[in-house]
C-alpha cells in the first residue's frame, strides 16, 4: 500500500533528523570541551566541564533511543498481511488513523492525518493484536476499528 510506504518514509526522515540534531550537539560539545582552557577560576572551569560531560551523556542516551527506533523500523515487513494489528499496520478508526511503527507524531499524507505510534505506547498497546470491528477505549473515548491494512 502506497500510504504505508509514505508514512514509513516520514518516520525514517523523523529518525534521521533527530540523529543529525543529536550528532550536531555532540560535535559542538566536544569542540567546547576541547577548547575550554584551564582558567584561574578553577572551580568555574571544572563546573563547565562537568556540565558539558552531562550534556554529552544525555546526547548519547538520545542516540541509543534513535538506534532503537531505526531497529524497530527495520523490522517492518510490508509484505506481511494480517487482519490483526501488528508492527507496520495502518489502522483506521472512527476518530483517527494510526500507523503502528515508532512514536513520530502526526503525519499528513494526501491531506489525510495519520498518527505514527509506537507499539509500546499506550494507544499502540491497545491497538496491537486487535481486528477490524473491535472497539477500543482510549482516554475515555471509544473507537471502533474500521479497517486494518
Amino acid at each position: 500500500m502506497d500510504i504505508k510506504h509514505e508514512l514509513f518514509k516520514h518516520c525514517k526522515s523523523f529518525v534521521n533528523k533527530r540523529a543529525q540534531t543529536v550528532e550536531e550537539i555532540i560535535s559542538s560539545n566536544q569542540k567546547a570541551l576541547h577548547s575550554e582552557t584551564k582558567s584561574s577560576a578553577g572551580d568555574k572551569h571544572e563546573t563547565g566541564r562537568a556540565m558539558l560531560q552531562l550534556e554529552m551523556e544525555k546526547a548519547s542516551q538520545q542516540l541509543e533511543g534513535i538506534s532503537k527506533m531505526n531497529e524497530i523500523l527495520s523490522k517492518i515487513d510490508f509484505s506481511k498481511e494480517s487482519k490483526k494489528a501488528h508492527l507496520g499496520s495502518l489502522i483506521f478508526t472512527e476518530k483517527a488513523n494510526y500507523f503502528l511503527s515508532i512514536s513520530a507524531g502526526q503525519i499528513i499524507v494526501d491531506r489525510q492525518k495519520y498518527f505514527a505510534v509506537s507499539v509500546s505506547s499506550p494507544i499502540g498497546k491497545l491497538l496491537l493484536g486487535k481486528s477490524e470491528n473491535e472497539l477500543i477505549s482510549f482516554n475515555g473515548v471509544d473507537q471502533n476499528i474500521l479497517k486494518i491494512f
